[in-house]
């Protein structure tokens, strides 16, 4: 893709959108930028580009911003239905997502994963993987770095977790080794519908060839569902054995392809849980597809410590032991993360509701869970649905909840941060409000 002299407009200046600002400048395009924000709301984002020969347009969307330009570069958090994406579309101007952009200029193979659970665990379990292997892994997305950051770099493998909203523009984006972990409700508050958001983690398979791996979820109904349609080859993981593929016992993961079997054993893995089980399974599945031998990828397994603010372990004070697994920001990954446990459970849950139900958490809460309590924005609406079903209580902050939970947990007790819901109430991020929680539960 030859982008010397062309005209691009960046829409938003997150993270994402100043990086794919500076690559272009550094490829010799002539680029704008654009945010909704004013200048003054914008003025780290704009310290941090200072310097470099942009043109802003900020504080709205003005449709003759786009006169003369001859790409759209969306950063992921905005929204398909944005008035320049929209015009762009009307006046047949080339949008590109960052992904598709970075992997324009990518030369090594890439490893993509996607699902609305375990992207970030498995994406770094497979780049440790490759690594491990001695492999030089770029290893990011939207975990880290960005993906664009990589482009016109030297690799022997790329490894990127994906969204959805990166998925949304994407068109010769070409994974060899592509993942779907799994499809639960999340984001409806961006999708007009559950389907929609399906098919945008869908796209991940979109320009794939029957030289390509992708690789499926046996035991998620509408992932597996996707096999027919695919190009690629498909491997598969599961707890249920198989002749082909992935599938786990209680002690271990075991990988067949035709005579060849490996085993790895669960015993010796740092990280724990039946979530974690799935996605070692699904990264052991595209390491093997990438030629990564066994001793690396146990090697991985044992020395692999787990992710910040998922099911971390805090401490354990008086017996009751405390965890943050603030990345749980969605109904599916709460499930996954009460089922980690057998014992008695405070729970401790709300922020932005994301417009998903909260139904499927209902088994959880009856059998595990013997105080729920909820703060921040979607705390009634969390009540009203899940309420009934265990000692419920409703407080202003997550300092609060920490106490209530403290105050009331016995030993042999699980309080578990696990909110359900994203954090932009009362926090910038996930990461903030996870370490919020971790300062809290070490001042006790």
């Amino acid at each position: 893709m030859e982008i010397k002299g062309k005209k691009f407009l960046v829409v938003g200046l997150a993270r994402t959108g100043r990086a794919c600002a500076r690559f272009l400048i550094q490829q010799g395009a002539k680029v704008s930028v654009n945010d909704s924000r004013t200048g003054a709301e914008l003025s780290e984002e704009i310290a941090a580009l200072a310097g470099l020969p942009l043109s802003y347009h900020l504080g709205g969307e003005e449709e003759n911003w786009l006169d003369g330009m001859d790409y759209v570069v969306p950063s992921p958090g905005v929204p398909m239905g944005n008035p320049l994406l929209r015009e762009a579309v009307a006046r047949k101007i080339p949008v590109l997502s960052e992904i598709e952009l970075a992997y324009r200029f990518f030369d090594a193979p890439v490893v993509a994963i996607t699902g609305t659970n375990g992207k970030s665990t498995t994406t770094t379990l497979i780049g440790k993987m490759l690594e491990a292997d001695g492999k030089k892994v770029f290893l990011g997305g939207n975990l880290g770095a960005p993906f664009i950051d990589a482009a016109a770099g030297s690799w022997d493998w790329g490894v990127i977790e994906i969204s959805s909203f990166q998925l949304e523009w994407v068109e010769d984006f070409r994974p060899q080794i592509a993942l779907l972990l799994n499809v639960t409700e999340d984001h409806l508050d961006r999708y007009a519908s559950f389907a929609d958001y399906r098919q945008a983690k869908e796209r991940i398979f979109a320009a794939q060839r029957g030289t390509d791996v992708a690789i499926l979820n046996r035991d998620d109904p509408l992932v597996w569902a996707l096999r027919p349609g695919l190009a690629a080859q498909v491997v598969s993981f599961g707890f249920g054995e198989v002749a082909m593929g992935l599938f786990a016992t209680p002690t271990e993961v075991i990988w067949r392809d035709g005579a060849v079997e490996e085993r790895f054993l669960l015993s010796q893995a740092k990280i724990q849980g039946v979530h974690n089980v799935e996605n070692i399974m699904a990264a052991i599945a595209a390491a093997k597809c990438a030629g990564v031998s066994r001793r690396a990828i146990q090697t991985t397994l044992v020395e692999f410590p787990g992710l910040e603010h998922r099911l971390e372990f805090v401490r354990e004070k008086d017996g009751v032991r405390y965890y943050n697994d603030s990345k749980g920001t969605n109904v599916g990954a709460v499930v996954k993360s009460l089922a980690s446990f057998s014992g008695r459970v405070i729970l401790l849950a709300g922020g932005v509701d994301k417009g998903g139900d909260y139904g499927p958490l209902a088994g959880g809460i009856k059998s595990r869970v013997r105080r729920l309590v909820l703060f921040g924005a979607a705390k009634q609406t969390i009540a009203q649905a899940l309420g009934r079903l265990t000692t419920t209580v409703l407080v202003d902050d997550i300092a609060a909840a920490v106490r209530d939970a403290a105050a009331h947990a016995q030993a042999g007790d699980v309080v578990l941060l696990s909110p359900a819901c994203s954090s932009f109430d009362q926090f910038r991020n996930y990461a903030e409000r996870g370490k919020t929680f971790k300062n809290l539960v070490h001042a006790l």
